[in-house]
């Protein structure tokens, strides 16, 4: 093991903190260059993609807040503590995100990445001030210490990390791509070949469930560890998608309790009111869990005999669900609505043929869902323990 040296984060490389280009000026947008937010943040170590593009005319307004490939970014306000690398050669952030453009003579950006990553919310305590929304200032994040190896031993480090990093990318993607051949395979059996015989209909008939959870009196106890999990909005997000860490929990005694909101295998479940109203999910072969119940803010969808649950989730929308909004003031859906919403009924031996198509994909998923548990469990194991020099790696 080689000496672990302490900087200061500014001795480390430039920081830069971003900046937004003025947004009254259309022209600025919608070019070629990344403009990283914290919402591209925390998908993967890389920034391949994000929501939002500036142009070329964009970038002169913010030219001084560039960044090249292979730059560290780091949320600093509300948020604290998601990461990411550049991708491209010309990146720009928001002024939510300071950066590190590393020096390579003295730190790898991979291992800086995977430092602040084990940092995580705790990068918060440089705010000062305690508020969530206490920015990290520039000349704060410059001063944040660092006690790392030599580079050799940095690469060795981040590689142990990145190739558990890579395996749990690649698992996402595949699972992203057996998705993507579901929804296509949907659009081409029941849009582009749609037959004008085919009944017209409404959701309810295809129907036999369509119930909210609902959560205990008072509140679920946020200091409650174990139990029965309780989705809620938040991880409603595509098949088998589930973020572990906003796992709420009821107790046994309540799950017994409940009428309604209990979840079975291949459940369509419908985020119906906030921000993202109308967001669809799915979850099953004890993926995320052997068993679960939903909160008053998802909607449970079960199929009747006239279809099955795989045609049930493609047909839905979530831009024609958005349009069911009941409440233009708040958003949300209503039972009433979500039955009322017209549908074509194809014949049932094409849906079900369908359904017997697909089920492989959505079972590949659930599987994938649960090794990406297993390593990402691993990887946030050993992260503080390699950080910390606790583990020696050979390098």
């Amino acid at each position: 093991m080689s000496e672990w040296k302490e900087y200061k984060l500014g001795e480390l490389g430039k920081i830069v903190t971003g900046k937004t280009p003025p947004t009254s000026q259309h022209q600025n947008y919608d070019g070629d260059i990344p403009f990283i937010c914290i919402p591209d943040l925390g998908k993967s170590r890389f920034i391949f993609h994000t929501n939002k593009t500036i142009s070329k005319i964009g970038l002169e307004t913010v030219k001084n807040c560039s960044l090249p490939k292979g730059s560290v970014v780091v949320s600093c306000i509300a948020t604290i503590g998601q990461v990411g690398i550049t991708t491209k050669d010309i990146s720009v952030t928001n002024q939510q995100i300071n950066s590190l453009i590393p020096d390579s003579n003295l730190i790898t950006e991979e291992f800086c990445y995977y430092y602040f990553k084990n940092l995580g919310e705790d990068l918060a305590q440089f705010g000062g001030g305690g508020s969530i929304f206490e920015i990290i200032s520039k000349d704060k994040f410059s001063k944040v210490y660092l006690t790392i190896p030599s580079l050799p031993e940095q690469t060795a480090i981040a590689s142990v990390l990145s190739s558990l990093d890579d395996k749990i990318d690649l698992l996402h993607r595949q699972n992203a791509t057996l998705e993507k051949m579901g929804e296509t395979l949907f659009r081409q059996w029941f849009v582009e070949d749609a037959k004008e015989e085919w009944e017209i209909g409404k959701l309810d008939d295809v129907l036999s469930v369509i119930e909210s959870g609902k959560r205990p009196k008072g509140g679920i106890d946020p200091e409650l560890t174990f139990g029965v999990p309780s989705i809620g909005a938040e991880n409603i997000n595509g098949i088998g998608v589930y973020d572990f860490s906003k796992t709420k929990f009821i107790t046994e005694e309540f799950y017994h309790s409940m009428q309604r909101g209990i979840m079975k295998d291949y459940d369509v479940l419908i985020y119906k009111d906030g921000a993202y109203v109308g967001r669809k999910g799915m979850f099953g072969n004890e993926f995320p869990f052997k068993k679960a119940a939903v909160n008053e803010h998802v909607f449970i969808l079960r199929s009747n005999e006239k279809t099955n649950q795989f045609f049930l989730y493609f047909l839905l929308n979530q831009e024609e669900l958005e349009k069911l909004n009941a409440n233009s003031a708040q958003p949300g859906l209503n039972q009433k609505a979500i039955e009322a919403f017209e549908i074509i009924i194809p014949p049932y031996e094409l849906m079900s043929k369908f359904g017997e198509f697909v089920k492989p994909f959505i079972d590949k998923i659930f599987f994938n869902g649960n090794q990406i548990r297993t390593l990402t469990t691993l990887r946030d194991t050993l992260l503080p323990k390699l950080m910390s020099g606790e583990i020696i790696v050979e390098f």
